[in-house]
C-alpha cells in the first residue's frame, strides 16, 4: 500500500502530470505553502511573489522536486514539504534581494535569537544576571555565550527533522503556535506547546549533561 498522500500519488503517477492532478495538489497544500511564503517574506506583495515562485518551482520539469520525496514513516510529507518550500523561498529572496549587508542588523538578529533560546532553556535569571553584571569580565561572558550558542546549534542538528522544523518556525521565524499548528498539521496550538515543551526539556537535560548547569530549570 502506498504511503504517499493521495493527491501527491495522483500527481506523480504520470509524467508530466495532468493539469487536474496539479490543481488538486495545489488546492490541498495552498494554505501550508502560503504560510511558508509569508514566514520568509516582508509584506503581502513579497509573500505573494514568493508563493507564485514556489508553485512554479514545485511544478517545474514534471514536478521533479516533488518526485524526490521518499516516504518515511518517521515524519510526515507536510514536514518535508515545509522544509523544501522554505529553502526555495529563501533562495528566491536571496537571488532577488541579495544577502543582508548590514552586519549590525545580522548581529542584532542573532542576539535576539539567542535571547529567545536562553529564555526558553533557562527558567531562572541567573545566566542573564551574570551577563548584566559589569564586574564579570566581558571577554569571558562572550566566550560563554558563544559556547552555549554552539551547543544549542549542535543539539538542534541532533533533533528529529519534525522537531528541528518546529523549533525553527517558533524561534527563528517567530510564528505563533496557531500558525505552526496549521503548517505542521497538528490538531491544535496546545499540541504545539506540548511538543515544544517536551523538546526544550530534553534539550535542557542534554545541556546539563554537557556541563551547562544554568540550562537546567
Amino acid at each position: 500500500m502506498s504511503q504517499l498522500p493521495p493527491t501527491l500519488e495522483a500527481l506523480l503517477e504520470r509524467n508530466p502530470p495532468t493539469d487536474e492532478a496539479w490543481a488538486a495538489f495545489a488546492r490541498e497544500y495552498t494554505a501550508l505553502l502560503m504560510h511558508v511564503a509569508r514566514s520568509t517574506s516582508r509584506g503581502r506583495d513579497e509573500a505573494m511573489d514568493a508563493y507564485a515562485y514556489l508553485l512554479e518551482r514545485l511544478s517545474r520539469d514534471g514536478c521533479q522536486k516533488l518526485r524526490s520525496y521518499m516516504a518515511d514513516p518517521r515524519s510526515k510529507f507536510t514536514t518535508w514539504l515545509v522544509v523544501v518550500s522554505r529553502r526555495i523561498c529563501i533562495d528566491h529572496h536571496r537571488a532577488r534581494y541579495g544577502r543582508m549587508r548590514n552586519e549590525e542588523s545580522r548581529s542584532e538578529r542573532e542576539r535576539l535569537g539567542l535571547r529567545r533560546r536562553l529564555e526558553d532553556l533557562d527558567d531562572s535569571a541567573e545566566f542573564e544576571d551574570t551577563i548584566a553584571d559589569e564586574s564579570i569580565d566581558s571577554a569571558a561572558v562572550e566566550i560563554e555565550r558563544r559556547e552555549l550558542t554552539n551547543e544549542l546549534a549542535c543539539l538542534r542538528k541532533e533533533l528529529e527533522p519534525s522537531d528541528r522544523l518546529l523549533i525553527a518556525l517558533r524561534f527563528d521565524d517567530g510564528l505563533p503556535a496557531s500558525e505552526i499548528a496549521t503548517i505542521l498539521r497538528m490538531p491544535s496550538q496546545f499540541h504545539v506547546y506540548r511538543r515544544l515543551n517536551a523538546v526544550l526539556e530534553d534539550m535542557r537535560r542534554r545541556l546539563k549533561a554537557r556541563g551547562y548547569e544554568n540550562a537546567a530549570s
